[in-house]
Protein backbone atom coordinates (compact mmCIF):
# COMPACT_ATOMS: atom_id res chain seq x y z
CA UNK A 1 0.00 0.00 0.00
CA UNK A 2 0.81 3.37 -0.44
CA UNK A 3 -0.07 5.93 2.88
CA UNK A 4 0.44 9.35 3.51
CA UNK A 5 0.70 9.90 7.55
CA UNK A 6 0.95 13.10 9.37
CA UNK A 7 1.56 13.63 12.75
CA UNK A 8 3.19 16.83 15.19
CA UNK A 9 7.17 15.77 14.75
CA UNK A 10 7.83 16.52 18.23
CA UNK A 11 8.87 14.97 21.64
CA UNK A 12 5.45 13.59 22.67
CA UNK A 13 3.84 10.32 22.20
CA UNK A 14 1.84 10.44 18.93
CA UNK A 15 4.45 11.60 17.27
CA UNK A 16 6.49 8.56 18.62
CA UNK A 17 3.85 6.18 17.52
CA UNK A 18 3.29 7.38 14.27
CA UNK A 19 6.83 7.68 13.52
CA UNK A 20 7.44 3.92 14.53
CA UNK A 21 4.26 2.70 12.98
CA UNK A 22 5.69 4.46 9.40
CA UNK A 23 8.99 2.49 9.86
CA UNK A 24 7.34 -0.50 10.61
CA UNK A 25 5.24 -0.45 7.38
CA UNK A 26 8.05 0.20 5.51
CA UNK A 27 10.08 -2.33 6.48
CA UNK A 28 7.13 -4.93 5.63
CA UNK A 29 7.34 -3.39 2.05
CA UNK A 30 4.69 -0.83 2.20
CA UNK A 31 5.64 2.76 0.55
CA UNK A 32 5.30 5.64 3.31
CA UNK A 33 4.99 9.57 2.99
CA UNK A 34 5.29 11.92 5.89
CA UNK A 35 3.39 14.96 5.70
CA UNK A 36 4.40 17.62 8.29
CA UNK A 37 6.01 20.91 8.97
CA UNK A 38 9.01 19.06 9.84
CA UNK A 39 10.96 15.81 9.85
CA UNK A 40 9.44 13.35 12.69
CA UNK A 41 11.90 13.37 16.08
CA UNK A 42 12.63 9.47 15.59
CA UNK A 43 12.66 8.98 11.52
CA UNK A 44 16.26 8.96 11.65
CA UNK A 45 17.06 6.04 9.46
CA UNK A 46 16.89 5.81 5.61
CA UNK A 47 14.79 3.35 3.87
CA UNK A 48 13.78 3.51 0.21
CA UNK A 49 10.19 3.11 1.48
CA UNK A 50 9.88 6.50 3.43
CA UNK A 51 9.82 9.67 1.77
CA UNK A 52 9.35 12.88 3.71
CA UNK A 53 7.04 15.91 2.62
CA UNK A 54 7.54 19.17 4.18
CA UNK A 55 4.38 21.79 4.81
CA UNK A 56 5.66 25.34 3.43
CA UNK A 57 3.73 27.83 5.94
CA UNK A 58 3.89 30.93 4.07
CA UNK A 59 2.98 33.96 6.41
CA UNK A 60 0.79 36.95 5.57
CA UNK A 61 0.46 40.46 7.06
CA UNK A 62 -3.05 39.84 7.14
CA UNK A 63 -2.85 36.70 9.45
CA UNK A 64 -2.27 36.82 13.05
CA UNK A 65 -1.32 32.75 12.68
CA UNK A 66 -0.08 30.85 9.71
CA UNK A 67 -2.89 29.06 8.70
CA UNK A 68 -1.23 25.62 8.63
CA UNK A 69 -4.82 23.55 8.60
CA UNK A 70 -5.04 24.65 5.00
CA UNK A 71 -1.30 24.46 4.07
CA UNK A 72 -1.10 20.54 5.17
CA UNK A 73 -4.58 19.77 3.43
CA UNK A 74 -2.82 21.20 0.43
CA UNK A 75 0.24 19.34 0.55
CA UNK A 76 -1.85 16.08 1.74
CA UNK A 77 -3.46 16.79 -2.02
CA UNK A 78 -0.82 16.82 -3.73
CA UNK A 79 1.03 14.02 -2.30
CA UNK A 80 -1.65 11.86 -2.99
CA UNK A 81 -1.92 13.24 -6.63
CA UNK A 82 1.88 12.89 -7.29
CA UNK A 83 2.18 9.45 -5.72
CA UNK A 84 -1.22 8.02 -6.12
CA UNK A 85 -1.26 7.03 -2.40
CA UNK A 86 -4.27 4.45 -1.04
CA UNK A 87 -5.17 6.33 1.65
CA UNK A 88 -4.31 8.85 4.61
CA UNK A 89 -3.23 8.43 7.85
CA UNK A 90 -3.72 10.92 10.89
CA UNK A 91 -2.58 11.08 14.08
CA UNK A 92 -4.28 13.51 16.52
CA UNK A 93 -7.44 14.77 15.36
CA UNK A 94 -6.88 18.31 15.40
CA UNK A 95 -6.19 19.71 12.91
CA UNK A 96 -5.10 16.80 10.94
CA UNK A 97 -8.45 15.36 10.11
CA UNK A 98 -10.02 18.93 9.72
CA UNK A 99 -6.69 19.07 6.82
CA UNK A 100 -7.33 15.63 5.25
CA UNK A 101 -11.18 16.08 5.26
CA UNK A 102 -10.70 18.74 2.90
CA UNK A 103 -7.66 16.73 1.29
CA UNK A 104 -10.41 13.63 0.37
CA UNK A 105 -12.84 16.51 -1.13
CA UNK A 106 -10.37 17.90 -3.28
CA UNK A 107 -9.11 14.51 -4.26
CA UNK A 108 -12.63 13.69 -5.75
CA UNK A 109 -14.12 12.25 -7.59
CA UNK A 110 -11.18 10.04 -6.49
CA UNK A 111 -11.45 8.15 -3.48
CA UNK A 112 -8.77 9.11 -0.97
CA UNK A 113 -10.24 7.76 2.43
CA UNK A 114 -8.25 8.73 5.59
CA UNK A 115 -8.19 7.41 9.10
CA UNK A 116 -7.90 9.26 12.08
CA UNK A 117 -6.04 7.93 15.22
CA UNK A 118 -7.07 9.53 18.58
CA UNK A 119 -3.85 9.68 20.80
CA UNK A 120 -5.61 11.74 24.00
CA UNK A 121 -4.78 15.22 24.08
CA UNK A 122 -7.02 15.76 21.22
CA UNK A 123 -9.99 14.54 23.12
CA UNK A 124 -8.87 15.86 26.58
CA UNK A 125 -7.99 19.21 25.48
CA UNK A 126 -11.67 19.60 23.59
CA UNK A 127 -12.82 18.82 27.35
CA UNK A 128 -10.84 21.66 28.62
CA UNK A 129 -12.35 24.12 26.01
CA UNK A 130 -15.39 22.97 23.98
CA UNK A 131 -15.29 25.70 21.34
CA UNK A 132 -13.34 22.84 19.55
CA UNK A 133 -16.25 20.12 20.35
CA UNK A 134 -18.31 20.47 17.13
CA UNK A 135 -15.62 20.48 14.83
CA UNK A 136 -13.84 17.73 16.37
CA UNK A 137 -17.02 15.60 16.73
CA UNK A 138 -17.38 16.66 13.22
CA UNK A 139 -14.24 15.22 11.90
CA UNK A 140 -13.87 12.04 13.63
CA UNK A 141 -17.51 11.18 12.26
CA UNK A 142 -16.31 12.04 8.92
CA UNK A 143 -13.53 9.91 9.04
CA UNK A 144 -13.03 6.67 6.83
CA UNK A 145 -11.69 4.89 10.21
CA UNK A 146 -10.90 5.82 13.64
CA UNK A 147 -8.84 4.35 15.81
CA UNK A 148 -7.56 4.96 19.10
CA UNK A 149 -4.82 3.89 21.65
CA UNK A 150 -6.39 2.43 24.15
CA UNK A 151 -9.88 1.42 25.78
CA UNK A 152 -10.42 4.22 28.01
CA UNK A 153 -9.69 6.86 25.13
CA UNK A 154 -12.24 5.04 23.16
CA UNK A 155 -14.69 5.19 26.10
CA UNK A 156 -14.03 8.65 26.73
CA UNK A 157 -14.34 9.66 23.21
CA UNK A 158 -17.69 7.95 22.54
CA UNK A 159 -18.79 9.42 25.76
CA UNK A 160 -17.80 12.83 25.78
CA UNK A 161 -18.73 13.77 22.29
CA UNK A 162 -21.47 11.48 21.79
CA UNK A 163 -19.94 9.70 18.56
CA UNK A 164 -22.01 7.05 17.14
CA UNK A 165 -19.87 5.22 14.97
CA UNK A 166 -16.99 2.44 15.86
CA UNK A 167 -14.15 3.44 16.63
CA UNK A 168 -11.59 0.75 16.44
CA UNK A 169 -8.87 0.03 19.35
CA UNK A 170 -5.24 -0.44 18.40
CA UNK A 171 -3.12 -0.31 21.30
CA UNK A 172 0.42 1.48 20.90
CA UNK A 173 3.34 -0.95 20.41
CA UNK A 174 6.91 -1.21 20.81
CA UNK A 175 9.44 -2.95 18.69
CA UNK A 176 10.23 -6.25 20.85
CA UNK A 177 13.77 -6.90 19.70
CA UNK A 178 14.82 -3.24 20.06
CA UNK A 179 14.09 -2.40 23.28
CA UNK A 180 15.71 -4.59 25.06
CA UNK A 181 17.31 -4.73 28.42
CA UNK A 182 20.93 -3.54 28.48
CA UNK A 183 24.25 -5.12 29.99
CA UNK A 184 26.28 -1.97 29.23
CA UNK A 185 28.49 -2.01 32.81
CA UNK A 186 30.54 0.70 31.37
CA UNK A 187 27.23 3.30 30.89
CA UNK A 188 25.63 2.39 33.87
CA UNK A 189 29.13 2.85 35.43
CA UNK A 190 29.19 6.72 33.84
CA UNK A 191 25.81 7.41 35.77
CA UNK A 192 26.26 5.30 38.64
CA UNK A 193 29.74 4.75 39.56
CA UNK A 194 29.42 3.28 42.79
CA UNK A 195 26.69 0.88 41.45
CA UNK A 196 23.64 3.07 42.67
CA UNK A 197 20.40 1.94 41.59
CA UNK A 198 19.11 4.55 38.50
CA UNK A 199 15.90 5.31 38.28
CA UNK A 200 14.32 7.35 34.73
CA UNK A 201 11.83 9.45 33.42
CA UNK A 202 11.38 10.06 30.28
CA UNK A 203 8.47 12.73 28.47
CA UNK A 204 7.78 16.15 26.71
CA UNK A 205 8.27 17.73 30.30
CA UNK A 206 4.70 19.53 29.97
CA UNK A 207 2.88 19.95 33.11
CA UNK A 208 0.59 17.14 32.48
CA UNK A 209 3.30 15.03 32.91
CA UNK A 210 4.28 16.08 36.50
CA UNK A 211 7.84 16.55 36.39
CA UNK A 212 8.28 18.25 39.77
CA UNK A 213 6.66 14.77 41.29
CA UNK A 214 9.37 13.30 39.32
CA UNK A 215 12.07 14.69 41.59
CA UNK A 216 9.75 14.79 44.62
CA UNK A 217 9.65 11.06 44.63
CA UNK A 218 13.31 10.32 43.72
CA UNK A 219 14.25 12.91 46.65
CA UNK A 220 11.99 10.69 49.07
CA UNK A 221 13.68 7.51 48.03
CA UNK A 222 17.61 9.54 48.11
CA UNK A 223 16.81 9.83 51.88
CA UNK A 224 16.65 6.05 52.26
CA UNK A 225 19.15 4.90 49.98
CA UNK A 226 21.74 5.99 47.74
CA UNK A 227 20.40 5.95 44.06
CA UNK A 228 20.65 8.17 41.19
CA UNK A 229 18.05 10.42 38.60
CA UNK A 230 18.29 9.96 34.80
CA UNK A 231 15.27 12.87 33.42
CA UNK A 232 15.11 12.41 29.56
CA UNK A 233 13.04 14.63 27.63
CA UNK A 234 12.91 18.50 27.46
CA UNK A 235 9.87 21.02 27.81
CA UNK A 236 8.48 23.50 29.39
CA UNK A 237 8.33 22.29 33.22
CA UNK A 238 12.41 21.43 33.36
CA UNK A 239 13.27 24.97 34.18
CA UNK A 240 11.00 24.01 37.48
CA UNK A 241 12.53 21.28 37.86
CA UNK A 242 15.80 22.11 37.78
CA UNK A 243 15.10 24.23 40.73
CA UNK A 244 13.56 21.66 42.78
CA UNK A 245 16.60 19.77 42.61
CA UNK A 246 18.85 22.52 43.43
CA UNK A 247 16.75 23.29 46.15
CA UNK A 248 17.11 19.93 47.43
CA UNK A 249 21.08 19.67 46.79
CA UNK A 250 20.45 16.73 44.81
CA UNK A 251 22.26 17.92 41.61
CA UNK A 252 24.64 15.23 41.94
CA UNK A 253 22.31 12.86 41.79
CA UNK A 254 20.34 14.11 39.48
CA UNK A 255 20.98 13.87 35.49
CA UNK A 256 19.22 16.21 32.74
CA UNK A 257 19.72 14.37 29.47
CA UNK A 258 18.23 16.37 27.69
CA UNK A 259 15.78 14.59 23.87
CA UNK A 260 17.20 11.22 22.58
CA UNK A 261 16.77 9.67 19.51
CA UNK A 262 17.85 5.75 20.86
CA UNK A 263 15.93 5.95 23.63
CA UNK A 264 16.06 2.17 24.12
CA UNK A 265 19.68 2.13 24.91
CA UNK A 266 18.82 4.34 27.59
CA UNK A 267 15.98 2.97 28.92
CA UNK A 268 17.84 -0.31 29.37
CA UNK A 269 20.03 0.72 32.07
CA UNK A 270 17.57 1.55 34.13
CA UNK A 271 16.24 -0.24 37.81
CA UNK A 272 13.09 1.72 37.43
CA UNK A 273 10.66 3.96 36.05
CA UNK A 274 8.66 6.87 36.98
CA UNK A 275 5.69 8.27 35.34
CA UNK A 276 3.54 10.47 37.68
CA UNK A 277 1.34 12.07 34.90
CA UNK A 278 -1.91 13.61 36.14
CA UNK A 279 -3.46 11.89 32.87
CA UNK A 280 -2.22 9.37 30.35
CA UNK A 281 -4.01 7.73 27.45
CA UNK A 282 -1.71 4.57 27.09
CA UNK A 283 1.81 5.59 28.64
CA UNK A 284 4.19 4.52 25.73
CA UNK A 285 7.20 5.55 27.70
CA UNK A 286 6.02 3.12 30.52
CA UNK A 287 5.65 0.21 27.66
CA UNK A 288 9.05 1.15 26.67
CA UNK A 289 10.72 0.85 29.94
CA UNK A 290 8.83 -2.69 30.56
CA UNK A 291 10.19 -4.19 27.32
CA UNK A 292 13.55 -2.99 28.61
CA UNK A 293 12.97 -5.23 31.51
CA UNK A 294 12.53 -1.94 33.86
CA UNK A 295 9.24 -2.40 36.42
CA UNK A 296 7.08 1.22 36.66
CA UNK A 297 6.04 2.93 39.04
CA UNK A 298 3.23 5.20 37.74
CA UNK A 299 -0.14 6.76 38.30
CA UNK A 300 -3.69 4.76 38.39
CA UNK A 301 -5.06 7.19 35.41
CA UNK A 302 -6.63 7.08 32.01
CA UNK A 303 -4.95 3.85 29.99
CA UNK A 304 -2.11 3.33 32.47
CA UNK A 305 -3.79 0.28 33.83
CA UNK A 306 -4.26 -1.45 30.50
CA UNK A 307 -0.37 -1.40 30.39
CA UNK A 308 0.54 -1.80 34.22
CA UNK A 309 -0.94 -4.46 36.14
CA UNK A 310 -0.05 -3.47 39.95
CA UNK A 311 2.01 -5.90 41.96
CA UNK A 312 3.22 -7.24 39.10
CA UNK A 313 5.46 -5.56 36.94
CA UNK A 314 4.84 -2.74 38.77
CA UNK A 315 2.71 -0.49 40.66
CA UNK A 316 0.28 2.57 40.19
CA UNK A 317 -0.74 4.79 42.47
CA UNK A 318 -2.97 8.02 42.97
CA UNK A 319 -2.06 11.35 41.06
CA UNK A 320 0.04 13.69 43.34
CA UNK A 321 0.40 10.86 45.89
CA UNK A 322 4.50 11.27 45.78
CA UNK A 323 4.89 9.35 49.51
CA UNK A 324 2.93 6.24 48.19
CA UNK A 325 4.86 6.42 44.47
CA UNK A 326 8.35 7.06 46.91
CA UNK A 327 7.34 3.62 48.94
CA UNK A 328 6.68 1.89 46.55
CA UNK A 329 9.77 2.34 44.72
CA UNK A 330 11.72 1.60 48.01
CA UNK A 331 9.73 -1.66 47.54
CA UNK A 332 11.38 -2.44 44.33
CA UNK A 333 14.77 -0.76 44.83
CA UNK A 334 15.39 -3.04 48.87
CA UNK A 335 14.21 -6.47 47.02
CA UNK A 336 17.63 -8.39 47.15
CA UNK A 337 17.44 -9.06 43.10
CA UNK A 338 17.21 -4.99 43.16
CA UNK A 339 13.37 -5.65 41.46
CA UNK A 340 15.33 -7.81 38.32
CA UNK A 341 12.24 -10.67 38.67
CA UNK A 342 8.94 -7.83 38.58
CA UNK A 343 11.25 -5.96 35.50
CA UNK A 344 11.59 -9.76 33.63
CA UNK A 345 7.85 -9.98 34.15
CA UNK A 346 7.17 -6.46 32.72
CA UNK A 347 8.98 -7.43 29.88
CA UNK A 348 7.22 -10.42 29.58
CA UNK A 349 3.66 -8.82 29.80
CA UNK A 350 4.80 -6.31 27.09
CA UNK A 351 6.02 -8.67 24.37
CA UNK A 352 2.56 -11.01 25.02
CA UNK A 353 -0.02 -7.96 24.52
CA UNK A 354 2.45 -4.62 22.49
CA UNK A 355 4.81 -6.31 19.86
CA UNK A 356 4.64 -4.55 17.32
CA UNK A 357 4.95 -7.80 15.33
CA UNK A 358 2.02 -8.16 16.62
CA UNK A 359 0.23 -4.73 16.65
CA UNK A 360 1.45 -3.68 12.86
CA UNK A 361 -0.96 -6.45 11.45
CA UNK A 362 -3.97 -5.35 12.97
CA UNK A 363 -3.09 -1.75 10.84
CA UNK A 364 -2.82 -3.82 7.74
CA UNK A 365 -6.16 -5.78 8.28
CA UNK A 366 -7.75 -2.10 9.32
CA UNK A 367 -6.30 -0.50 6.51
CA UNK A 368 -7.63 -3.08 4.02
CA UNK A 369 -11.20 -3.05 5.69
CA UNK A 370 -11.46 1.14 5.24
CA UNK A 371 -10.22 0.69 1.05
CA UNK A 372 -12.79 -2.25 0.87
CA UNK A 373 -15.49 -0.25 2.47
CA UNK A 374 -14.38 2.93 0.62
CA UNK A 375 -13.91 1.30 -2.36
CA UNK A 376 -17.54 -0.19 -1.84
CA UNK A 377 -19.14 3.32 -1.25
CA UNK A 378 -17.79 4.85 -4.22
CA UNK A 379 -19.24 2.20 -6.26
CA UNK A 380 -22.56 2.33 -4.41
CA UNK A 381 -22.72 6.24 -4.89
CA UNK A 382 -21.92 5.91 -9.44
Amino acid sequence: MKIGITCYPTYGGSGVVATELGIELAARGHDIHFISYAMPIRLDGASEHIWFHEVEVTTYPLFDHPPYTLALATKMFEVAEENSLDLLHVHYAIPHSVSALLARMMASPRRLPFITTLHGTDITLVGNDRSYLPITRFSIEQSDGVTAISNYLRDRTLREFEIKRPIEVIPNFVNCDLYMRSNDAENRAKWAPNGEPILMHLSNFRPVKRITDVIEIFALVHEKIPAKLVMIGDGPDRGAAEYVVRRKRLSQDVLFIGKQQHVQEKLGLADLFLLPSDEESFGLAALEAMACEVPVVATNVGGLPEVVTHGVDGYLFQPRDVASAAKYALDILTLPDRGRMMGQMARTNARARYCSKDIIPRYEAYYEQVLNSAGSSARAAK
